[in-house]
C-alpha cells in the first residue's frame, strides 16, 4: 500500500466551544482507504500548521506505505535534525500516524486496539470538566455553590469523577506564589464540592503548571483532608524536579502529560517518580504505537494512565483505542457525554452510557468525519486553541 494523499481541515468549533476553538483533522488516503487523525494545539495560527502539515507530508509520508508506523516515526521525528520532542512537529506526526493506524484497521477489518494486544475492559469509566451553562447567573468557577451543583448535575448523569481548576487563569507570568486569600479560596471551592458529591464522586484538581513548587506544596497540604484523586501539573511540566518534589511532600497522586510528548519526556517523569498518572494527549504524545510504548514504560513502574482530550473527536476517539488496550487505564477525560459538536461532526457518536464510554468494535479508529459538516464550520478566527493570559494574578 501506499499513500497517495493527505488532506487538512481546521474546523470551527462552533459556541460553547468546548474544546477549543477549531479541530485541525487530517485525512490520509490510500489504495482509496481513508484515515482520520487530529494534532492537538501547536502553537501557530491554524492556517500555519496546515502548510506545515503538507510540508511534512509532501516529504515523508505521500507514497509512503501506511503500516511502517515505527520508521514514519523516526522519519519525522529526526526531520532537520532534529531528533526532541517538539511539540509543533510532534502534533503534526500524532496526526498523521494516527490516521495511518485508522488505515490498517480498515484494511484488516479490526478495531486499532485488536492490533496492540487486544481488548482488555469493554467500558472505560469516564470524567469531564465542569463546564458553564447558559442558565448561570455567576462563574461557575468563581461560585463555589454553583460548581458543586455542576458537579452533583453531572454526578446525576453517571459520572463518578469530575475536574476543576481552583487555581483560576493560567498566565504567561507562572508559575506564581498564591496568595493566603487564594489559598483560602481554593480550599473553600473544594470543599463545598466534596460536601456535596460525598464519596460519590471523585474530584479532580486540574491545575495547570500555575504555582510554584513551594505555593503547590501549601496548597495540596490544604487539599489533602478532601481526598481528590489527582492533583494536575502543580507547576510547568517543564521542570520535573520540583514536580518530583511536590509529589514527594503531598499524599494526593501528581498527575501530568497533556504538554509533554515522546517515550522520552514520559520517561524522565516516570524514573524521577513526578507523577504517579499519565496524561499524554494522542494528538501531541507522537502517535497511537508511541502513546503504547509509554503505556508500557509506565506500567513497568506501577503508573496509570489517563489520556488526556481537549481537543476533537478524533483524539478522543484514538484515546479509546489506547485505553481498551492496555492494563494501567485509570480513567478517560470526556467532554461532558461527548454529544453537542462532537456528536454532530461524526456519522456516528462516541457510545457514552451512564459514566462508561463503551469502545466502538467498528475498524481503525471505531468512528468516521461527517465531510459536510467539517467543511460547514470553517475555521474564520485569529485566536488559537488555548489562550494564555496577560494578566498578573495572585
Amino acid at each position: 500500500m501506499k499513500v497517495d494523499n493527505v488532506e487538512t481541515f481546521v474546523v470551527g468549533n462552533p459556541s460553547p466551544d468546548y474544546g477549543g476553538q477549531y479541530f485541525i483533522l487530517i485525512k490520509v488516503t490510500s489504495n482509496n482507504i481513508f484515515g482520520w487523525g487530529e494534532c492537538y494545539a501547536p502553537p501557530f495560527h491554524p492556517s500555519s500548521v496546515k502548510k506545515m502539515i503538507q510540508d511534512v507530508a509532501d516529504r515523508f509520508v505521500i507514497d509512503s506505505d501506511p503500516y511502517k508506523t515505527e520508521s514514519l516515526f523516526r522519519k519525522i521525528y529526526s526531520s532537520g535534525y532534529n531528533q526532541r520532542p517538539d511539540t509543533t512537529l510532534m502534533s503534526i506526526l500524532s496526526g498523521i500516524e494516527m490516521a495511518c493506524w485508522d488505515i490498517i484497521g480498515k484494511d484488516l477489518n479490526k478495531p486499532i486496539y485488536e492490533l496492540l494486544g487486544g481488548l482488555v475492559r469493554e467500558k472505560l469509566r469516564s470524567y469531564t470538566y465542569l463546564y458553564p451553562s447558559k442558565k448561570d447567573k455567576n462563574n461557575v468557577y468563581e461560585d463555589p455553590e454553583l460548581a458543586a451543583e455542576r458537579a452533583l448535575e453531572y454526578t446525576k448523569l453517571g459520572f463518578t469523577a469530575v475536574k476543576f481548576d481552583p487555581v483560576g487563569p493560567y498566565t504567561i507570568y507562572d508559575p506564581r506564589h498564591l496568595s493566603l486569600k487564594s489559598l483560602s479560596f481554593f480550599e473553600k471551592f473544594v470543599s463545598t464540592i466534596r460536601n456535596a458529591v460525598g464519596d460519590k464522586c471523585d474530584i479532580l484538581l486540574g491545575t495547570h503548571g500555575q504555582m510554584t513548587f513551594s505555593s503547590a506544596i501549601r496548597l495540596a497540604k490544604k487539599l489533602e483532608r478532601y481526598d481528590p484523586l489527582w492533583f494536575e501539573e502543580p507547576v510547568p511540566p517543564d521542570n520535573i524536579d520540583s514536580m518530583a518534589l511536590v509529589a514527594s511532600k503531598t499524599s494526593i497522586p501528581i498527575a501530568t502529560g497533556e504538554r509533554l510528548s515522546t517515550k522520552y519526556e514520559f520517561a524522565k517523569v516516570i524514573e524521577k517518580k513526578a507523577a504517579s498518572i499519565i496524561q499524554f494527549n494522542l494528538g501531541r504524545v507522537g502517535g497511537i504505537l508511541e502513546a503504547k510504548k509509554i503505556a508500557a514504560i509506565a506500567e513497568a513502574h506501577g503508573v496509570q494512565i489517563a489520556p488526556h482530550l481537549y481537543c476533537g473527536p478524533i483524539v478522543a476517539a484514538a484515546n479509546i483505542q489506547i485505553a481498551t488496550c492496555i492494563p494501567n487505564f485509570l480513567i478517560l477525560e470526556s467532554i461532558k457525554k461527548m454529544d453537542g459538536f462532537y456528536a454532530e461532526i461524526l456519522t456516528k457518536p462516541i457510545q457514552w452510557d451512564q459514566g462508561y464510554v463503551i469502545p466502538s468494535k467498528e475498524p481503525g479508529l471505531g468512528v468516521e468525519i461527517n465531510e459536510d459538516v467539517a467543511r460547514k464550520y470553517p475555521y474564520k478566527g485569529e485566536k488559537l486553541h488555548l489562550q494564555v493570559s496577560n494578566e498578573i494574578v495572585d
